[in-house]
């Protein structure tokens, strides 16, 4: 569709209206590389499919917080341009300490078809981010990035390798147990898992999964990321503190489990829901550990492994602040010494001149997969908006000013507002209650240079306006890199000249071909196996690519100080 200046100028000036355009905006200066430009797109209409080269998605003008004015697009003014990694999910796939037979109970979290290739998924994403030029409205050479937790999936030690190497480069061997050979279940001849090597008729070759003799010999070789070229930062998520995401630590048995040589294939159908029950609500996880104890169902012998060993939220910390792990930069990746115990694992940086990040922590190591935010971080996230605002709204709603110097602010988080409903408390902080995700909206809402929260958790593209006036701000929620549809996020700010900002959400796949051949084993055709396969995953959402206005959109805010870059 050809783009009409005009017609969009006229369109865009009507308040809260939500405008859309195909092919490439004329006022993008690089969308070579982006969804913008084009976008997986499956071939057919039903049954397993095959991937291919489609059209770009439009880009959505959303004025829900403010009327896009027409001049904006002559007088804009780049602020900041960052990228959004989420949810990698680096998974030891042979680990002992995963409950991959409850899947038919709880979905993909349990076991995922692509699962081998998380490592491949993540590092074509890094490749895609290094060859992008730099915000494809704005033109401005990309920041940072930020990956907003769940950046391991059982948070083991060797996971926390594997994502410390993939983003800062180097060699990876996405193997555990035995060096020569897969020790997990997809290759257990149990049907219920896709063994991608047998002639097995299982339940995922009955829904198209193809055979791939090579495959899981292809996966444990070694590889290589090229490491990312551009600072990176980290948040915490649930999966990095808890087992499986959702099962509390300190139950002796589960936690021996990491490094034993007892891996479970499968359970009688009771048994599994026992354990399943467990990772929904917490306070079964001991019957679960009894179900484990009892030594029943199908047990494979694996190799043990030390690396198995699961990490504790200070380990996290230290391995980010640990030299050897610097990479491009920061130092810390944002955590700073003040971190280090494990207790407060959040903090801020700065994003740009006049432009603040603060980086939460929503996690809680109670059990559940959702999370909340702690008094304790609640106040201190409130005392650093305050000291940076000029004005603000206290807790009765009166607005209040002070002399001081106005920053605008961008939150991240492993959570959203709707998942943050889990108040159960943290043992980091036994005695500190808990707030959920409306009680950080309302706290936000009081600050008018609040201007984004961006998250993950969620596995899908959702973008949600909050507020009115300059009592307003956007919430970013970027889908998975272990889940279809694999997205990385560019987010650019920039202040229209107009009393306005606009915040620029544009998605970017992989750096892989959207098909190979099935014996393709090099690096890149296993990134684009790994996205065929999870489109076709039984336990894919296919809707969590987003409408198209949660995925490449300008989001429009109003109120805003002016910021000098």
């Amino acid at each position: 569709m050809a783009f009409n200046r005009r017609g969009f100028l006229q369109a865009a000036g009507v308040a809260g209206a939500t405008v859309l355009w195909g092919g490439p905006p004329a006022s993008a200066t690089g969308t070579t590389g982006t969804t913008l430009d084009g976008a997986a797109t499956p071939v057919g209409q039903a049954g397993y499919r095959r991937l291919t080269a489609g059209p770009g998605w439009p880009l959505v003008v959303r004025g829900d917080l403010a009327a896009p004015g027409a001049a904006r697009l002559d007088h804009r003014r780049p602020l900041a341009c960052f990228v959004q990694f989420t949810d990698m999910h680096m998974v030891d796939t042979q680990s002992p300490a995963r409950f991959e037979h409850t899947h038919p109970l709880i979905g993909s979290g349990a076991f995922r078809a692509h699962e081998t290739l998380a490592q491949h998924t993540s590092t074509a994403l890094v490749r895609k981010v290094n060859a992008l030029p730099g915000g494809p409205f704005t033109g401005r050479p990309i920041d940072f990035m930020m990956t907003t937790g769940d950046n391991t999936d059982n948070h083991e030690q060797v996971e926390l390798d594997w994502f410390l190497t993939v983003l800062n480069g180097g060699r990876i061997t996405a193997n555990t147990g035995d060096p020569a050979r897969y020790e997990g279940v997809q290759n257990s001849g149990v049907k219920s898992y896709w063994n991608p090597g047998s002639t097995l008729a299982d339940d995922y070759k009955a829904k198209g999964f193809p055979l791939v003799p090579s495959l899981l010999d292809a996966v444990i070789r070694p590889f290589d990321s090229p490491g990312l070229r551009i600072p990176w930062y980290c948040t915490f998520g649930n999966h990095d503190d808890s087992v499986v995401g959702s099962l509390p630590d300190g139950i002796p048995f589960i936690d021996a489990l990491y490094t034993g040589n007892r891996k479970v294939m499968g359970f009688a159908q009771d048994d599994s829901a026992r354990i399943a029950r467990a990772m929904t609500e917490p306070a079964h996880a001991a019957d679960a550990a009894l179900v484990l104890a009892a030594n029943r169902g199908l047990v494979r012998t694996v190799t043990a492994d030390p690396r198995r060993r699961p990490f504790g939220t200070a380990e996290f910390v230290r391995a980010h602040l640990d030299p050897r792990n610097t990479g491009p930069g920061p130092v810390g990746h944002g955590f700073t010494p003040d971190n280090a115990d494990g207790v407060d694992v959040f903090y801020t940086f700065r994003i740009a001149p006049g432009v603040t990040g603060i980086s939460l922590d929503t996690t809680t190591t109670a059990g559940f997969a959702d999370g909340s935010i702690g008094l304790h971080q609640y106040l201190w996230l409130e005392k650093v908006l305050r000291r940076n605002s000029s004005r603000y709204y206290d807790g009765l709603g009166l607005k209040r000013t002070q002399a001081v110097t106005d920053e605008l602010f961008i939150l991240f988080s492993h959570h959203t507002s709707w998942t943050m409903g889990n108040v159960l408390p943290d043992r980091r902080r036994p005695l500190d209650p808990r707030l959920d995700g409306n009680a950080l909206v309302g706290l936000l809402q009081r600050f008018p240079n609040v201007v984004a929260w961006v998250n993950g958790h969620t596995h899908e593209n959702r973008i949600v306006p909050h507020g009115t006036g300059d009592r307003a701000f956007w919430e970013i929620n970027t889908a998975a890199h272990v889940d279809h549809p694999q997205h990385a996020r560019v987010i650019e700010l920039v202040d229209n000249g107009d009393g306005t900002l606009s915040l620029f959400t544009t998605l970017v796949e992989g750096d892989a071909p959207y098909a190979v051949d099935y014996d393709d084993a090099t690096p890149r055709g296993l990134a684009s196996l790994a996205r065929e396969f999870a489109f076709n995953d039984p336990h894919a959402d296919l809707n969590a690519v987003g409408a198209p206005t949660d995925r490449n959109a300008e989001l429009l805010v109003a109120g805003r100080s002016p910021v000098t870059a």
